[in-house]
């Protein structure tokens, strides 16, 4: 899979699991232009997020093996508990024995090596490479990192770097950060929705109307994000030059220490990534 000189993705993508971190990629790459629907097969084993999938042009069947088939490239987007289960279904519903394709998984805490042994035992001489996509992917904003298997090519990364790309930042990284990334960047628009919402609960309790202090409180969250990235200056360095001695910027600082907000961001990093750690070592006892 490489990319033509228009920039668009060459050969077809599959998705195993129709879910929305599946959509936010595979809606991210159509979006960008990156790739036709026509390219993208996907599977679920009920209706659910089928549907949509359909209306914009992509492939849809309840056969894991169908998208297989047809995929240079196949994502493992279901639930971890329910790895075993898909490639059961893959290996049932195949029409003949294949070999060699690349499979990219997006499962919390499954480890490298747990998925090459598995999906091995399914697809002979399969590449596997380990991904922490985000879901401002579907938007161009994403923040993924990756890691290859024993077995994965320097072209294999390349044509994961490239899709993961379309959607944002993409970094390779060892397997060790895995669940540390997956902690702050997977997990972690959620945790800054909940400060958008918190911001916005602040301005309504103050007067101001709803959408617009959801809008205003979105953009300042935008734009506080893009000083960090564009300038290069430290957060703690932005922070100081916006609060003037006695003035609102460093009362609202001091109301936010109070509250412990710092250690409950800190918190939650650990937390998520201790969850991670958990579920993979869910998955070695129930190998």
């Amino acid at each position: 899979m490489a990319a033509d000189g228009n920039g668009i993705v060459s050969g077809n993508i599959g998705f195993i699991g129709a879910g929305n971190m599946a959509w936010a990629i595979g809606g991210g790459l159509i979006k960008s232009g990156n790739i036709k629907a026509s390219q993208i097969f996907v599977s679920a084993p009920t209706e659910g997020h089928l549907g949509m999938w359909r209306e914009v042009g992509a492939h849809t069947t309840h056969l894991n093996g169908e998208v297989v088939e047809k995929s240079d490239t196949i994502f493992l987007a279901m639930k971890p508990h329910y790895l075993d289960a898909a490639l059961e279904d893959v290996r049932k519903t195949l029409s003949k024995p294949l070999s060699g394709k690349l499979f990219v998984s997006i499962l919390a805490g499954v480890k490298l090596s747990v998925l090459q042994d598995k999906v091995n035992a399914v697809v002979s001489n399969a590449r596997v490479v380990r991904v922490m996509p985000n879901t401002p992917v579907m938007v161009g904003s994403g923040c993924s990192v990756f890691c290859g298997g024993r077995t994965a090519t320097s072209h294999d990364m390349e044509v994961v770097r490239q899709i993961l790309s379309a959607g944002g930042i993409c970094e390779q990284i060892p397997e060790s950060m895995m669940d540390a990334v997956g902690g702050l960047s997977g997990c972690g628009p959620a945790y800054v929705y909940l400060m958008i919402e918190a911001l916005s609960d602040g301005a309504v309790k103050m007067g101001v109307p709803r959408a617009m202090a959801t809008q205003f409180a979105a953009q300042t969250v935008l734009g506080a994000a893009n000083m960090v990235l564009q300038t290069g200056k430290h957060p703690g360095q932005l922070k100081d030059e916006v609060c003037s001695p006695g003035g609102t910027t460093i009362t609202g600082i001091h109301a936010m220490e109070k509250g412990r907000v710092r250690c409950a961001l800190m918190d939650a990093v650990e937390a998520a990534t201790m969850k991670s750690m958990e579920l993979d070592g869910k998955t070695r006892r129930d190998e």
